[in-house]
């Protein structure tokens, strides 16, 4: 996800400003959102009305749902009414929040719908643009926290709520949103209403509609859910071959990791600003994802991309980190869910070949920025908590735990996570304890060094051949500031034509390490990590 924006936020790293913290509300709980929109092609301004319904855990006065209002440019939304179970309440719009005074004191556990009237051009959240053929589009575009700029909500991932679209435009377009379609009907004055209708509980930053020309094409069933293309008419044959993997994807994680949370999937080719945007059962890619007269090239690029949006399905859709300093949970699982994909079509040497692409981006990255994996603070920019690090090293975190517990407990305990918490929220600790129980191994260890600290293993290292007692002898030196890490390493000692060899496992928990093993003869090659098991950086100082 989002990965057209990478290189300014490896820029942006380096000017983190740490403030952020939402405030949230303990006492309220969102249980469904109705979002009645009129879209027009006259103007940008859209006319909404919001019906919330709100379970009161604790008895309250007042509450605050998060929408934008409108600044001295012109955008932003602007309250015109709100009405409790029908009866109008007060309210106070402002700091892009809205204030609603109850109309009386509540029981605990009660449950009340809200209705806002409300109207303006959105400022962010909802793109009116053209596409790249010079087409009008509405697209969503909520991550992480942006769909308060045209949907009255608490806009963030801890509070899920059921969700209806219902959207009224003009007839030339296709609408596409969160659940099923569960009516299309052309009415009034050249009008068209599309309603899709979303039973399972999701975050606001993925729940969203897209509204365009489309071309549409069924591409798949997979386990009884329907799986389609959209995508612009221009570009209607590239578009259907780009994102033909969307069957055997979904089809590879309902099988490895559990049953899929949504009842339809669509891949939607949009005009937004991320390289794909994991809405939930309904994937956003940039248009540029389709690449006219390269269909075949393109669709090859894309397998990547679509796996990676795909398994958002599962970490970051269903289950879903608590807050933003656990959004490892999302990026770098879907990170290395894609791997597993690629090893499981393609085999282990083409997913050695994209984990040593990623182990360089993370060396790299924290020459720039020496941050954690799990923030303790988040900074005031949202969009700066992607990095190399929630996305290459945290797929490399899971890939190392892999190795640390074995592949049976590593499945095992990736299911238990997704069942533990389908639908739900969870934090890296949650994580932690599930892959204990399944591997029957103390992680915390492994868990802070990996996650909580900054960095990771710089070895220096060096070996000679003792003729006298027919050994080889290796030194490893952890060169980085701080403690040594607490790591098993694979050492490669490859004799005779040095393309065969053994695989010697040692562990490393000083600074300095040394060891010796027999070898018969000198070997012509001694390599670090041959099997691409550990996050390092190494230097041979022979």
């Amino acid at each position: 996800m989002k990965k057209l924006i990478f290189t300014c936020i490896l820029l942006a790293l380096s000017r983190y400003t740490y403030s952020y913290e939402y405030p949230k509300n303990e006492n309220i709980d969102i249980k469904r959102y109705i979002f009645e929109l009129t879209l027009n092609d006259s103007t940008d301004v859209i006319a909404g009305k919001a019906t919330v319904t709100i379970l009161f855990k604790k008895a309250v006065t007042d509450f605050e749902l998060d929408l934008a209002n409108k600044d001295a440019s012109g955008s932003g939304m602007v309250v015109t009414n709100i009405t409790a179970e029908g009866k109008p309440v007060k309210f106070l719009h402002q700091n892009d929040q809205v204030k609603i005074t109850l109309p009386s004191p509540l029981n605990i556990a009660s449950q009340l719908s809200f209705t806002i009237t409300y109207s303006g051009i959105p400022r962010d959240g909802l793109i009116i643009s053209k596409n790249k053929f010079g087409d009008r589009t509405f697209f969503g575009d909520n991550w992480p926290n942006r769909a308060h700029h045209w949907l009255p909500s608490i806009d963030h991932p801890s509070d899920k709520a059921a969700v209806d679209f219902i959207i009224t435009a003009p007839p030339k377009y296709e609408v596409v949103g969160s659940g099923i379609k569960i009516e299309e009907s052309y009415i009034g004055n050249r009008q068209k209403l599309t309603h899709w209708h979303e039973d399972t509980e999701l975050a606001t930053k993925v729940m969203t509609i897209g509204v365009a020309r489309f071309a549409i094409k069924q591409t798949g069933i997979v386990k009884g859910f329907e799986v389609t293309s959209w995508v612009y008419p221009q570009n209607r044959e590239e578009g259907f071959e780009a994102y033909k993997f969307a069957p055997r994807i979904l089809d590879f994680y309902d099988a490895h990791i559990g049953p899929y949370a949504y009842k339809k999937l669509a891949n939607v080719q949009s005009t937004t600003r991320y390289g794909g945007l994991e809405n939930a059962s309904n994937i956003f890619y940039f248009e540029n994802s389709v690449v006219v007269g390269d269909g075949v090239n393109n669709a090859t690029k894309n397998e990547s991309l679509v796996a990676h949006e795909i398994a958002h399905q599962w970490f970051g859709n269903s289950a879903s980190e608590t807050d933003w300093h656990h959004v490892w949970l999302s990026e770098g699982f879907a990170t290395y869910l894609t791997h597993l994909y690629i090893e499981f079509m393609y085999g282990r040497d083409r997913m050695t070949q994209d984990l040593r692409a990623d182990r360089t981006k993370v060396t790299e990255f924290y020459k720039k920025t020496k941050l954690p994996v799990v923030f303790s603070s988040l900074p005031d920019d949202l969009l700066q908590i992607l990095s190399a690090n929630s996305y290459e090293k945290g797929s490399w975190v899971l890939h190392m735990l892999r190795s640390e517990i074995g592949d049976e407990a590593f499945w095992a305990g990736l299911q238990n996570y997704y069942r533990l918490y389908r639908n739900s929220n969870a934090t890296t600790e949650n994580f932690r304890q599930v892959m204990e129980d399944a591997s029957g191994k103390k992680l915390d260890v492994f868990f802070t060094q990996w996650l909580y600290r900054a960095g990771h293993p710089m070895l220096e290292w060096s070996w000679n051949y003792d003729a006298k007692t027919q050994s080889v002898n290796v030194t490893v030196n952890q060169a980085q500031a701080g403690d040594a890490f607490q790591v098993s390493l694979e050492i490669g000692i490859y004799t005779g034509n040095g393309q065969s060899g053994e695989v010697e496992r040692v562990w490393l928990d000083k600074k300095s390490n040394k060891f010796s093993f027999k070898t018969g003869q000198k070997p012509l090659k001694i390599e670090l990590d041959p099997n691409t098991s550990l996050l390092y950086e190494g230097i041979l100082k022979n």
